[in-house]
């Protein structure tokens, strides 16, 4: 090989690296959208698609199709059935804590060949008397080399010590330069706790807690800003669920 080819050739891998990159973009991006137009989609879920904008936060987190991803306390997992068929075929999807029931309604229907169950004991949650928040212990979800953690509108139902070890289980769980992504109900910076705002989270408060796990800020989105919520009432008052503000953060582990 003589240096002119060699140079041709060196000058070459990044254009093909790139566009191998925007391959896979486009894949995940026609993967994201098949899923929220799956016609197996339950109705209800549907409704919500305007307000939760899917495909917008997925893609704002950086999902790929080859990804292997772990969903935080799905609910009734809205989320894993838009995720599990993005990652069937070339990824994974890991579903934890409270997760059964999210699991169970798609255990063996097409598209969530790869979307497997981590069980977590409930004997886990603990409540002090009175308090509206559950504390975790330190734990592991025992699984490594994770590509994306998400969970959303999960962390204000723990305590500060509950969520420093979720945190850092996330962490744990994943790869040097894997991210982590949070939806949550907004707070206003410093507002106090009260039966009104407390499940509401100051976002400033959540970056400073995620970095004190370790976690780089990456960057955050407005998708969920709704200017119309005045960030005083109880997110599942009749006037304000469904239109919340909501802080979209991600965090890198370094």
């Amino acid at each position: 090989m003589n240096l002119t080819t060699l140079t041709i050739g060196l000058l070459l891998i990044p254009s093909l690296l790139l566009g191998y990159g925007s391959a896979k973009a486009d894949d995940t991006a026609d993967k994201i959208k098949a899923a929220i137009a799956n016609p197996d989609r339950p109705a209800q879920d549907l409704e919500r698609d305007k307000n939760r904008k899917p495909f917008e936060t997925l893609s704002f987190f950086q999902l790929a199709e080859d990804m292997t991803v772990l969903e935080l306390m799905p609910g009734g997992g809205w989320y894993t059935r838009i995720l599990g068929p993005v990652l069937a075929e070339n990824g994974r999807l890991l579903v934890a804590i409270g997760a059964d029931r999210a699991v169970n309604a798609v255990k063996d229907k097409p598209g969530f060949e790869t979307t497997e169950l981590i069980p977590f004991d409930r004997d886990n949650f603990t409540r002090e008397d009175g308090d509206r928040r559950w504390s975790l212990p330190e734990f592991s979800f025992g699984v490594k080399k994770v590509d994306l953690v998400l969970t959303f509108r999960n962390l204000h139902n723990f305590t500060e010590k509950g969520r420093y070890n979720l945190n850092k289980a996330a962490f744990d769980a994943l790869k040097k330069g894997g991210l982590y992504g949070v939806v949550d109900h907004t707070r206003r910076h410093m507002q106090d706790d009260n039966a009104e705002t407390w499940r509401r989270m100051d976002p400033v408060l959540m970056i400073k807690e995620l970095q004190a796990v370790g976690f780089e800020f990456v960057d955050y989105s407005d998708l969920h800003y709704r200017p119309d919520d005045e960030l005083r009432y109880e997110v599942g008052r009749s006037s304000v669920t469904g239109n919340t503000d909501r802080f979209t953060l991600l965090f890198r582990k370094p």
